[in-house]
């Protein structure tokens, strides 16, 4: 099965094309989509949850909704920018459900069972640790804007917030992710002056 990268252009027509069939009552053009987007959006609700299994919950739910709403959806943005759209909401709406105790112990037993499953690289745990240190907001344009490399207009589209905005924002969060990072004497100067 082919797999799409969100917010690459080669294949929003494509992507499209099975959308409209999806519209016109194919369940099974539905199938493709799910395939073809849920590794990516299962990482991205594990990254805002921070929890496995509500993750997992998430991404089901998160397809349900989409699936009812495929109807409203107009091509004014790509498929899979409205798509993150819904996860995001949907997943900000997961965290504000949840007592703020309950939160910390789901997350104390997930980190304890993700190191007891998983030996992570160094890098691994470096990046879980810098973006640990996020909040819910900032930790999601970092992971349109770095991992999934939406465009800030389309970032803009998915969170209501203009693009010039999280422009600045995200500068912002990059500048204090170097601090945070030299300030762990990990980032050495010649390799921070390459990354501006």
């Amino acid at each position: 099965m082919e797999r799409f990268s969100p917010g690459a252009n080669d294949h929003t027509e494509h992507v499209e094309s099975i959308v409209e069939r999806v519209k016109a009552g194919d369940q099974q053009a539905y199938a493709t989509i799910i395939r073809t987007f849920e590794k990516q959006i299962y990482t991205y609700c594990y990254y805002i949850l921070k929890n496995r299994e509500e993750a997992e919950d998430a991404v089901q739910d998160i397809f349900i909704k989409v699936y009812q709403a495929i109807g409203k959806y107009r091509q004014q943005v790509s498929f899979s920018a409205w798509l993150y759209k819904v996860a995001y909401y949907h997943c900000l709406d997961q965290i504000r459900k949840k007592s703020r105790w309950h939160r910390l112990i789901s997350i104390q037993k997930e980190q304890q069972q993700h190191f007891d499953d998983y030996h992570p690289s160094d890098d691994d745990r470096e990046v879980d640790e810098l973006l640990m240190n996020l909040n819910s907001e900032e930790r999601n344009l970092v992971l349109l804007k770095a991992v999934e490399q939406y465009s800030f207009e389309e970032i803009g589209e998915i969170m209501d917030c203009k693009p010039a905005t999280l422009r600045k924002k995200y500068e912002r969060l990059r500048k204090k992710l170097i601090q945070q990072k030299m300030k762990k004497g990990g980032l050495t100067n010649e390799r921070m002056a390459g990354s501006n």
